[in-house]
């Protein structure tokens, strides 16, 4: 019979994730909400697309493992409750999306009572799916080196040990809290800089170039400087972008732990400020700011005349 792996959430790395398990050579069978999703992977050699979750449990033969990449919260909470009814002894779930490492230490407590395995596994690779990096937790059910297997790490040169098993429940998604953590900091880094270059105008500074030049050799390439250079190469200004960034809630609950366990993060949790700010969040505070200079400096405010 041929191995299969139900792959749960079609989006930006799901997607992506069930094509590469496919072209391993295993059998996908995968659902999504959104029908679009699932009409995304038509044709795909050895995936099989279904309507429903108990469509997708029915497909797969025990022991089964399911494969989940939604958001965290609500969804994946949804999710997990309705394959405990449909799932049988021996069956895994693997939670491969963001999650709060404490909500998968609930989770595989609540499962493990109905003898079902969850797996919590941070995966990182970007939306291109095809070079993730995964970090379960120590648990090892049937079926897991299956998909260890058809997702091996990296591509290329970057293609290492990437899979580790981390510890015990909850593991996977903590260490993986902490690398999106480490993350924010290092993109909020690179945006600075650039910003600074840009800024630097009597020089005449050709940013992308230099952008383009820190990826070859020097102390602060990584991944992330691959993007810089091609994002101002087709627009060297980003005039049409918003300066709004969003925060998917690893930063904070990275910030949250830092509190908690009391080891100072300051770059990491700075970054995550910033992106609050980029939000609107501290457009209160600027104005509180600039009347408190007017009113014991008798500085000059500027009117927000779109307001008026």
């Amino acid at each position: 019979m041929e191995q299969k792996i139900g792959m749960i959430g079609l989006g930006r790395m799901g997607g992506n994730m069930a094509r590469r398990i496919a072209r391993a050579g295993l059998g996908v069978v995968a659902w999504d909400r959104a029908a679009g999703a699932r009409a995304g992977l038509a044709g795909e050699e050895r995936v099989n697309t279904v309507q429903t979750l108990a469509d997708l449990v029915a497909a797969l033969p025990a022991p089964r493992v399911v494969w989940s990449m939604l958001p965290a919260g609500a969804p994946t909470e949804a999710t997990i409750v309705e394959l405990r009814g449909l799932l049988a002894t021996g069956d895994v779930i693997v939670d491969g999306a963001n999650a709060y490492y404490r909500d998968s230490m609930r989770r595989a407590q609540e499962l493990a009572a109905l003898d079902l395995h969850l797996v919590d596994a941070g995966v990182s690779g970007g939306v291109w799916g095809l070079g993730q990096r995964l970090r379960p937790d120590g648990r090892r059910p049937a079926g897991c080196g299956t998909a260890r297997r058809a997702l091996p790490a990296g591509t290329g040169a970057d293609r290492g040990p990437g899979w580790l098993h981390c510890g015990p429940s909850g593991a996977g998604h903590f260490a993986k809290m902490v690398h999106n953590g480490i993350e924010y900091g290092l993109m909020q880094a690179y945006a600075e800089g650039l910003s600074l270059l840009r800024a630097k105008t009597d020089l005449q500074l050709d940013v992308a170039k230099i952008a383009e030049s820190w990826r070859h050799g020097t102390v602060i390439r990584s991944w992330l400087s691959t993007s810089p250079p091609e994002i101002l190469a087709e627009d060297d200004r980003l005039e049409s972008i918003a300066p709004v960034v969003a925060d998917s809630g690893e930063g904070r609950w990275t910030a949250i732990e830092s509190v908690e366990t009391r080891v100072p993060t300051p770059v990491m949790t700075l970054a995550l400020m910033e992106r609050f700010a980029s939000q609107g969040h501290d457009d209160f505070s600027n104005r509180v700011l600039a009347r408190l200079r007017q009113s014991f400096g008798g500085h000059a405010v500027t009117r927000d005349n779109s307001r008026s």
